[in-house]
């Protein structure tokens, strides 16, 4: 299975190759129970035995704290994974913080009064969008029904993550919030029939299970208004089942990770070599599903994972980030030379102001959140992003990596949710310099949008670099491609764009977003419209572009939905209401 929608890049690949062969390793070394980490809050432990009397998911509604009797799922007969053997049983769980929210007021800008003539425009936009969705939904539903994907040329169907229907899950959220009740209910009625039962002998991608199903049902639950415990209850079956990939001697997690193994009571071990964002992307997802059960497992588990991340946050080859590919077996974040808020990596530091935002800004662990983002972000900027020379002289910013000390100048699409992640720690932490960075990234990807020859970045490129941020005597010709090299000429229905582009109007309230975000929409819809939905496309250096047979589920749950939102009444999941997870589903922040 392919990292979080990935086909990766072939330059990373074969830099992830190269890294593995060469990393100073600790060859077969598995920890003892004994360096398991100790509990840092003692004052209200629970035990870790699950009663059988305790209370089911009920319609609960949205709560701003969470159940004083921690929820159980009913599986209906289905198995359940709370059953299995446990090899390495907590004691005493952490605890969400508690205490006053500490969170500003106000992230998205409050909006005024707009004209009769700009509402039409939005409007008819906005249902252009919908008739997209609707078109893709409907092929889905009439051909693939309960399969992980649409083939969207061949019309066929595609099982790709688990073979429990990743676009059905995926798009339950985007059904509610364009408003199509009778598909939405139809969609829910087929996926809490879902078997999250150990039925496959091969392994199982944690991560993407996460950030899809558990974040599909969550994403449901709260934008559905937490009343159909339907939801809930499939949350919890399928966290139960990820949860269990976390049973290791020193509580990192198993990143492919085997059901069956673990029915039959063998033991899995953290992975010597793992990509971070594998390994370090639950926090979000986990979190709300202890803030809506009051079961604290889960938030237990992504604690210890951010602790280890605080811990070797300074102690890395390029202090203050953590590389691509990681040690969870000792743990060890500090061998590898990759570094990056590109693909592999993107999600961990996506995580780090959205947790806060989460945590409502309480107490200790938020501090740390916020602490954790000021210290990478600041690397980031001073080690990966530069400004990219440009016949316009735009004052933009590209995203690049940092390999073994040296700057790298590839850019990816991957990496364009950077624009909106600094700009929501911007407004979350007052600080404008993030902001202006986040606006000048958010930029550079509309920059290479509007210049690419049919209108749509490519999956990595290179520009020619200024020699600081902020100056650049250099420009192109105009004409000339504005890419000095096209590493991977893809363009495989991705959101990251288009998200910054969202999270910037929602922030600054500035309607350029919306007509940037209307160029990219009419690129995207005219050059992937197939017969039946749209397509990838293999080259989009080449006019016109060809397609091929791929629709992931992330077209439905994020790209079109982040279009949709950004042509409706900026009260639809308001940004001071709502976290998105990085597969744009969005929780509610507890008493909002």
């Amino acid at each position: 299975m392919f990292f979080r929608r990935y086909k990766w890049p072939l330059f990373i690949v074969a830099t992830i190759v190269f890294l593995a062969t060469i990393a100073p390793l600790s060859a077969r070394f598995a920890p003892s129970k004994a360096t398991a980490f100790s509990i840092v809050d003692h004052k209200h432990p629970i035990s870790p035995t699950i009663s059988s009397s305790r209370p089911t998911p009920s319609s609960l509604g949205c709560s701003a704290t969470p159940p004083t009797t921690a929820l159980e799922s009913d599986t209906e007969g289905r198995f359940d994974w709370r059953t299995i053997a446990k090899h390495n049983p907590v004691e005493q769980y952490r605890q969400l913080p508690r205490g006053t929210p500490a969170l500003k007021s106000s992230v998205q800008h409050k909006f005024g009064a707009t004209s009769t003539e700009a509402k039409n425009i939005i409007a008819t936009r906005r249902e252009a969008v919908r008739d997209v969705f609707k078109r893709c939904w409907g092929s889905y539903k009439d051909r693939a029904w309960t399969k992980d994907e649409l083939a969207p040329i061949s019309g066929g169907a595609k099982d790709t993550f688990g073979s429990w229907g990743a676009t059905l899950v995926d798009s339950l959220d985007t059904l509610y919030i364009m408003d199509m009740k009778q598909e939405y209910a139809d969609a829910v009625s087929a996926a809490v029939e879902i078997d999250f039962g150990p039925r496959t002998d091969g392994e199982i991608n944690v991560f993407e299970t996460i950030i899809r199903y558990l974040g599909g049902f969550l994403g449901a639950y709260d934008v559905s208004g937490c009343h159909d415990a339907r939801l809930l209850n499939k949350a919890l079956e399928v966290a139960d089942m990820a949860y269990a990939a976390f049973d290791t001697p020193n509580r990192m997690p198993v990143s492919r990770w085997s059901p069956k193994k673990a029915v039959d009571g063998e033991e899995q071990l953290p992975a010597e070599s793992m990509l971070i964002a594998e390994a370090a992307s639950a926090s979000v997802e986990f979190t709300r599903l202890s803030q809506l059960t009051g079961d604290m497992r889960y938030f237990d588990a992504i604690s210890r994972v951010t602790d280890v991340l605080d811990q070797q946050q300074s102690l890395t080859k390029l202090p203050g980030m953590w590389p691509i590919s990681v040690n969870m077996r000792k743990p060890d974040l500090t061998f590898d030379g990759f570094f990056g808020l590109g693909a592999m990596a993107d999600s961990v530091f996506e995580y780090l102001p959205k947790m806060y935002q989460l945590l409502n800004g309480v107490g200790a662990v938020a501090v740390q959140y916020q602490k954790m983002y000021e210290y990478a972000m600041s690397t980031a900027i001073a080690h990966t992003l530069y400004r990219p020379m440009t016949h316009d002289k735009a004052d933009i910013l590209i995203a690049g990596a940092n390999i073994n000390g040296q700057q790298d100048y590839k850019g990816q699409h991957l990496v364009c949710f950077a624009g909106g992640m600094l700009a929501l720690g911007g407004r979350l932490f007052d600080n404008n310099t993030h902001m202006d960075i986040g606006r000048k990234l958010s930029d550079g990807c509309a920059w290479t949008y509007k210049n690419a020859p049919n209108g749509i970045m490519p999956e990595v490129f290179s520009m020619p670099a200024c020699p600081t941020m902020t100056a650049c005597d250099y420009t192109s010709p105009p004409g000339s491609s504005p890419f000095s090299e096209v590493g991977d000429g893809r363009y495989v229905l991705r959101p990251e764009a288009i998200e910054s582009i969202f999270y910037m109007y929602r922030i600054t309230g500035e309607s350029k977003y919306q007509d940037i975000a209307w160029d990219m929409f009419e690129a995207i819809s005219k050059h992937t419209r197939t017969d039946f939905a749209n397509a990838a496309i293999p080259d989009v250096m080449k006019t016109p572009p060809e397609r091929y047979d791929s629709m992931e589920s992330f077209w439905l749950a994020e790209t079109l939905k982040y279009f949709y939102l950004i042509f409706s009444d900026p009260d639809v999941i308001s940004l001071d209401d709502f976290v998105f997870n990085t597969e744009a589903h969005p929780f509610r922040i507890p008493g909002r």
